[in-house]
C-alpha cells in the first residue's frame, strides 16, 4: 500500500543521513581503513536507490482529507506538487527570462479604493474599514475570487481588511493580531495577486517565499493555497525536513512559483541545491515570526535574509510582538513599512466567543480529573496540552490501554505519523489529541470545542497560542487551565495580558477514584511502568525550566502527589543541571524520599543551594 511506501521511504532516508553523518566524521578523522569508508559510501548508494523507489510510490497516509476546511492533498509531504499545465513547464536547468523592469511592485490604478487607502497609510498605522467584502478590493482577479468563494470566503476579517489594500499596493508590512484571526489568508490573498500581475512563469524560477515555523503550518498553508490558487495556473509547493529532499530539488529546479518552506530546509536548499533559481523572488512572507525565533531558528532567519534579493516586497505576520520580533523585522522589512493591528491595545488578547477558566485540583488528583472529563467528553473534539513528549507518549499509551481512545502528536514523533495523525483529527467530528506545543501554533484544526491545559503553559503568550485552536473563524469554545495550589499566581500574569479566566465549579464526588487501579496496572504492565518512570522524569525538568519561576518553582512541587498521577508509589530519581552563573553549575537530585514542597531536592554541594535558589526567585 502506499503507507508502507511511504514509511519505508522514510525509513531508508534516516538510515541514509545517519550513515552519511557517520561518513563524514571518518573522512573528517582521515580515518585509515579505506576500506570501511568505501563499505560506508556502498551503502549509501544502495539505500539512495531504496529510498527513491519508495518514495515515488508513496504518499503519505491521510484519512478522509476532504472532510478538512482547507483540505491538503495527501501527496503534499512528497515534495513540490507541480500545478502547471504540460506546455508550462520549464527546464530543469539554471536558464530564466527577467522579471518586468523595477522592484516588482505594481502600483495600484489611481482613483482606486486601493490607491486611496495607500493615500491614507504611513508608517506607524492604518486606519481602514475593519470589515468588506473580497469582492469590493479593486485589483482582486476573477480567478482568485473564483478560489475564495470555493473556499466559502466572502467576506475579510478585520486583519485581511486593514492588510489587504496596503498589501496589494506592493507595502511592506507587520501585522500583529489573534491567533486564528484569519491571518494567513491576508498574506496569501496579496501574494497570489502579485504573481499573476508579474505574470511570473515557471522558468522565472520561484517569486514568492512563506517561511513558516512547523511542518504541520506549513502542510497546511499549503492546502489553503491549493484551493486558493484552483483557477489560476500557478506551480506552488512545499519543502520541509521530514520529506524526499532530492524529489525536492527536483522539482525546485523546475521552477516554483510561489513555495511554502520551514526554515531549516530552505536554507539548505539556497545553500546547497544548484538550480534553485530565486534571484526573481518578488514577495516574502514570515508566517508566526515569533515563533519562527521561539523555536530556534533566528540564526537560520539571518542566514535566509542574507542570501535572498533585497529588490522585494515582505510581509510579517505575528501573533505576538516583543524586542525579537521586531528586530526580525527590521532586517526583513523596509524601513518605511506599514504596521497594522499592533497599536490595538484595547482588544482583548483571546476572541469574545472563547469561555475561559480555571480548575484548581489536588496534586495527586490531577489525572483523575483529566480522565473523568475526557471520558465525560468522548463525544466531543478535545485538545489536551501536556509539557513533554514523554508525557504524552505515556498518556498517550495508558488511555488506549484502558479502552478511552485519544490520538498524539509530539516533537519526536517521525514526520509520517504526525501528518497522518493531524489529519485524522481535523476530518473527525469527536476525539481527543494529547499534545506538547507543537499544535499550538498557527493549524486551523475544524471545530475543536475544548481546550485543555493538562500542564500550565511557559507564560501568557504560550497560553494565548494555545486556546487559539479553538475559537477560530467566529465559532465557539472552552478552554479549561488545570492548577495547583501554589500556581495561582499565573492568574496575575494572564489578567496583565488581558486575558480573563473565571474559576469553574468542579463536583469532585463525580471524579472518577481509579488512583488504586492506576498504580496496580503501571506496577504490573513493565512496558506502561517504564514509560511512566521515563514521563514523570520528562516532566519534572520541564517544570524546572518554567520561565515564570515565581510561579512554577520546581521546588515547591509534592513530588510524591505528582508520581501518583503517572501510577508511581515512588517517584524515580531525577538529575536536573541548573547554570547559576557564567562558570558555575549546580546538579539538583530530585528524588522520592519529600513529602511536601522543597523537601524532594539535594544538592552535591550545600553551598549551591542558595545560588539555585537565587536563580529561581
Amino acid at each position: 500500500s502506499p503507507c508502507v511506501y511511504w514509511f519505508s521511504s522514510m525509513k531508508s532516508f534516516n538510515k541514509m543521513k545517519r550513515l552519511r553523518q557517520a561518513l563524514q566524521k571518518l573522512q573528517a578523522a582521515k580515518h585509515p581503513d579505506q576500506a570501511l569508508i568505501g563499505k560506508v559510501e556502498g551503502k549509501i548508494h544502495q539505500l539512495e536507490k531504496l529510498h527513491s523507489q519508495a518514495a515515488k510510490k508513496a504518499r503519505p497516509p491521510v484519512t478522509d482529507v476532504s472532510k478538512l476546511k482547507a483540505p491538503v492533498a495527501a501527496d503534499a509531504a512528497d515534495g513540490i506538487q507541480e500545478r502547471m499545465e504540460t506546455n508550462g513547464d520549464a527546464p530543469s536547468g539554471p536558464q530564466f527570462e527577467p522579471l518586468l523592469p523595477g522592484s516588482g511592485r505594481l502600483p495600484a490604478p489611481p482613483g482606486t479604493a486601493a490607491a486611496a487607502a495607500a493615500a491614507q497609510s504611513n508608517s506607524t498605522g492604518v486606519a481602514v474599514a475593519d470589515t468588506a467584502d473580497f469582492a469590493s478590493l479593486d485589483g482582486l482577479s476573477e480567478a482568485t475570487l473564483a478560489g475564495l468563494s470555493d473556499m466559502g470566503m466572502s467576506s475579510m476579517t478585520p486583519i485581511q481588511a486593514r492588510s489587504i489594500p496596503h498589501l496589494l499596493q506592493g507595502r511592506d508590512l507587520m501585522a500583529s493580531a489573534k491567533t486564528g484571526s484569519g491571518k494567513t489568508l491576508a498574506f496569501l490573498v496579496p501574494a497570489v495577486e502579485l504573481m499573476r500581475r508579474l505574470e511570473f512563469k515557471p522558468r522565472n524560477g520561484t517569486g514568492c517565499i512563506v517561511i513558516s515555523p512547523t511542518r504541520e503550518l506549513s502542510l497546511q498553508t499549503y492546502g489553503v493555497l491549493q484551493e486558493l490558487v484552483k483557477h489560476h495556473n500557478f506551480r506552488i509547493g512545499v519543502v520541509m525536513g521530514g520529506t524526499n529532499r532530492a524529489e525536492e530539488a527536483r522539482n525546485l529546479a523546475k521552477g516554483c512559483t510561489i513555495l511554502i518552506a520551514t526554515p531549516g530546509r530552505l536554507l539548505d536548499h539556497l545553500q546547497n541545491t544548484e538550480h534553485f533559481l530565486y534571484k526573481n523572488l518578488a514577495c516574502l512572507i514570515l508566517d508566526e515570526a515569533d515563533r519562527i525565533l521561539d523555536v530556534g531558528f533566528e540564526e537560520e532567519m539571518k542566514q535566509i535574509l542574507r542570501l535572498l534579493p533585497k529588490k522585494r516586497q515582505s510581509m510579517l505576520f505575528t501573533a505576538t510582538l516583543n524586542d525579537r520580533t521586531r528586530a526580525l523585522a527590521k532586517e526583513a522589512l523596509r524601513t518605511e513599512c506599514l504596521r497594522v493591528g499592533v497599536d490595538d491595545k484595547e482588544l482583548a488578547a483571546t476572541v469574545d466567543s472563547l469561555e475561559q477558566g480555571y480548575v484548581v485540583c489536588p496534586a495527586e488528583r490531577r489525572f483523575s480529573v483529566l480522565y473523568t472529563f475526557l471520558k465525560k467528553n468522548r463525544k466531543r473534539k478535545v485538545m489536551v496540552f501536556m509539557s513533554s513528549c514523554l508525557e504524552v507518549k505515556f498518556y498517550y499509551e495508558l488511555l488506549n490501554y484502558i479502552d478511552l481512545p485519544v490520538m498524539a502528536i509530539h516533537g519526536k514523533q517521525k514526520q509520517a505519523k504526525r501528518t497522518q495523525t493531524f489529519f485524522q483529527f481535523g476530518s473527525a467530528e469527536s476525539a481527543t489529541l494529547l499534545c506538547t506545543d507543537v499544535a499550538a501554533r498557527g493549524l486551523d484544526i475544524p471545530r475543536v470545542d475544548w481546550i485543555v491545559q493538562y500542564d500550565p503553559p511557559d507564560d501568557p503568550k504560550e497560553y494565548i497560542h494555545r486556546v487559539g485552536r479553538t475559537a477560530r473563524a467566529g465559532a465557539s469554545g472552552r478552554a479549561l487551565l488545570m492548577l495547583r495550589d501554589h500556581e495561582l499566581s499565573f492568574l496575575v500574569y494572564l489578567r496583565a495580558a488581558k486575558v480573563r479566566v473565571t474559576e469553574y465549579e468542579f463536583s469532585w464526588s463525580k471524579v472518577s477514584d481509579i488512583q488504586t487501579q492506576l498504580e496496580k496496572l503501571v506496577e504490573k504492565n513493565y512496558y506502561l511502568c517504564r514509560s511512566a518512570q521515563e514521563a514523570y522524569k520528562g516532566f519534572v525538568r520541564a517544570y524546572a525550566s518554567h520561565a515564570l519561576k515565581k510561579c512554577f518553582a520546581v521546588e515547591r512541587l509534592d513530588l510524591k502527589a505528582a508520581a501518583k498521577n503517572f501510577g508511581l508509589a515512588v517517584p524515580p530519581l531525577v538529575d536536573l543541571d541548573v547554570r547559576a552563573s557564567g562558570k558555575a553549575s549546580a546538579r539538583r537530585r530530585v528524588h522520592g524520599g519529600a513529602t511536601g514542597p522543597g523537601a524532594a531536592i539535594k544538592f552535591k554541594k550545600s553551598g549551591q543551594r542558595k545560588a539555585v535558589r537565587k536563580l529561581h526567585n
